[in-house]
């Protein structure tokens, strides 16, 4: 039954992103340029609800027995409704946080799913108490938008999404845990569906219907992965999401050095970086996708290296993004401690 989900899901993505593409242009819901965007022609977007859709087939297949399910679908839907919505009408900034806001509320509250406490490295236990809410909010909301900022070329947002998807798989099989294996497969089997029609020359976009609903359940399904953890494990699904995390995170350092609000659009994200230094269109994308693997297998091996071995990859890990972010100047041209350290030695 978990192989038929797996392949239901992704023939059904293949066989509805056309007709989710006929029904774009027939309410509206189409991309159209301008200067932050790399196309240059009316574009159809909503392809998540066939993402969406071909998800709930796997499921409807798979028919998990888990208490925290029927939040997360209930969820989903309004996720959804708030991506149809926006690739529709283009709906403010406040209304898409408030329909994040409500899905993160249903998953935490009806589906039990919380970061409630932390076994520390050298012993004890840190429990977040009235916090653990409002940490976990952050969490899903943060992950949601990181996705959806991250989604500005063709098959980027889908591409690494699906090795986010497989990584968080290949955990729940170190952790035998089957739900968040089988859920992550489906996800990443509608996702991989879809970039058929998505990858470079896209045929149509996923929007934020797909970008916001990818990003929820791979924010949710990590949650669930790494539930009541130790402080290195935390990090797992910090590092396995490591594209949209820094890119994120750099976009915000960029704006504020720059005087400019933290979440005002601009177009110095990763993809852009790359895009100026030569990179074609193509080539961007695969070496995105190439950093998200990197980012997955890293977090594999922080999962199986003893504490000191995993302190140790972590500042590896950050010095190289420190190092890369500078060279291509993702956080603004004058953002070069490192390099300016290196160089005054």
């Amino acid at each position: 039954m978990s192989y038929l989900a797996l392949i239901a899901a992704f023939v059904a993505s293949v066989l509805l992103t056309p007709l989710v593409k006929k029904l774009a242009y027939r309410v509206g819901a189409v991309d159209r340029p301008n200067y932050r965007k790399v196309h240059a022609k009316i574009m159809p977007r909503l392809g998540g609800l066939a993402i969406f859709l071909a998800f709930l087939i796997g499921v409807l297949i798979y028919r998990p027995e888990n208490d925290a399910m029927i939040p997360i679908l209930i969820a989903s839907f309004i996720i959804i409704l708030t991506g149809v919505l926006d690739d529709m009408l283009e709906i403010s900034a406040k209304s898409k946080f408030l329909g994040q806001t409500i899905a993160a509320a249903i998953v935490i509250f009806f589906g039990d799913i919380q970061l409630a406490s932390i076994n520390l490295p050298f012993g004890g236990e840190l429990d977040f108490g009235y916090l653990s809410i409002p940490l976990t909010l952050i969490w899903i909301v943060g992950i949601t938008n990181a996705i959806n900022l991250i989604d500005g070329l063709d098959g980027l947002a889908a591409g690494v999404s699906t090795i986010a998807l497989l990584t968080l798989a290949a955990m729940a099989f170190i952790m035998n845990d089957v739900f968040v294996l089988m859920m992550a497969l489906i996800l990443a089997a509608s996702s991989f569906g879809f970039l058929f029609y998505n990858f470079h020359p896209a045929k149509i976009f996923m929007g934020d219907t797909g970008a916001l609903f990818l990003g929820f359940i791979i924010s949710v399904l990590a949650l669930l992965g790494f539930k009541n953890v130790t402080f290195v494990s935390l990090i797992i699904p910090i590092i396995m999401l490591g594209v949209p995390i820094s890119d994120t995170f750099f976009a915000i350092v960029r704006r504020l050095l720059n005087k400019q609000p933290p979440f005002q659009p601009d177009k110095s994200h990763l993809h852009h970086r790359l895009l100026s230094i030569g990179f074609t269109h193509r080539q961007t994308v695969l070496i995105i996708y190439g950093i998200a693997a990197m980012f997955g297998l890293a977090a594999i091996i922080f999962s199986m290296a003893k504490l000191w071995g995993a302190i140790l990859l972590g500042i590896i890990l950050l010095l190289v993004i420190e190092l890369f972010v500078e060279v291509i100047g993702l956080a603004g041209a004058k953002y070069r401690p490192l390099l300016n350290l290196v160089k005054k030695k």
